[in-house]
């Protein structure tokens, strides 16, 4: 009895010996990898980290890691006190090098509800109802087609007509000037996301407000129909095929 007791027991340290050299030999698995392979430190992104997340806020969520000098990725951070002064540009992933090319500084960073003003183009905000906004599923970055319909009391001048294509829009927000979000991250949870959609509880008077990029001679036609009118936003991406059959009135309507 004695030496089975005594077996079952020497089964058992043999047994967690082995266990414990097994990982061991696993955990040193990398370093033995890299042995005879020049490497580099760098940062890798252990957790997601949202875009406009400042470097000095970053530190439990990158950790360093000595990768191979052939896998660091131009622009690879070695000292974030380098860039501490910067966000992100977009959102990271983990498993990623922290790179510099994914950082800017903080006054550049324009949000996921916000794309970047053509030169020479200034912006003009509407508000507008949902149903003249596509369901309000327009996002930062889309084209838009522009309806400017005016119904003036004489009736001579009445009339809608598509009159500018591929607009972009550079700014996608509820009427209360906060970001709306996208389908996908509200199943993500909070990332913001420039579009605008149905789903998402609208502000109380259920409007959205949009901002193009236009010249100003544009700016200004558009300015008139949203003052004695109505304007409508289609959906218009690059690939739309541009056609219009000039101003609508009610002589044409039937037509």
């Amino acid at each position: 009895m004695k030496t089975r007791l005594l077996g079952g027991i020497a089964a058992l340290i043999v047994a967690i010996i082995g266990t414990v050299l097994l990982v061991t030999y696993v955990q040193n698995a990398d370093k033995r990898a890299l042995a005879d392979t020049e490497t580099e430190t760098v940062y890798v992104v252990e957790k997601n980290i949202a875009a406009g997340t400042g470097v000095d806020k970053m530190a439990g969520a990158v950790v360093k890691k000595e990768v191979p000098k052939l896998a660091i990725a131009a622009g690879a951070i070695t000292d974030l006190s380098a860039v501490d002064q910067k966000v992100t540009a977009v959102a990271l992933m983990p498993g990623e090098q922290l790179l510099s090319t994914r950082l800017v500084d903080a006054g550049a960073f324009l949000g996921p509800s916000r794309v970047q003003v053509p030169a020479g183009m200034q912006e003009i905000t509407l508000k507008l109802p949902i149903e003249r906004v596509v369901g309000g599923k327009v996002a930062a970055g889309d084209t838009v087609g522009v309806f400017l319909s005016v119904d003036d009391t004489g009736g001579k001048s009445a009339g809608t007509q598509l009159t500018f294509h591929k607009v972009l829009v550079t700014a996608a927000q509820f009427s209360n000037g906060s970001a709306a979000k996208s389908q996908d991250a509200q199943a993500e949870g909070d990332k913001t996301a420039g579009a605008l959609t149905a789903k998402k509880a609208p502000a109380p008077d259920d409007t959205y407000l949009i901002t193009l990029a236009r010249n100003s001679s544009d700016a200004e036609r558009i300015v008139f129909a949203t003052e004695f009118g109505n304007v409508y936003l289609s959906k218009e991406p690059v690939n739309a095929v541009e056609a219009t059959s000039g101003v609508v009135s009610s002589a044409r309507l039937f037509r």
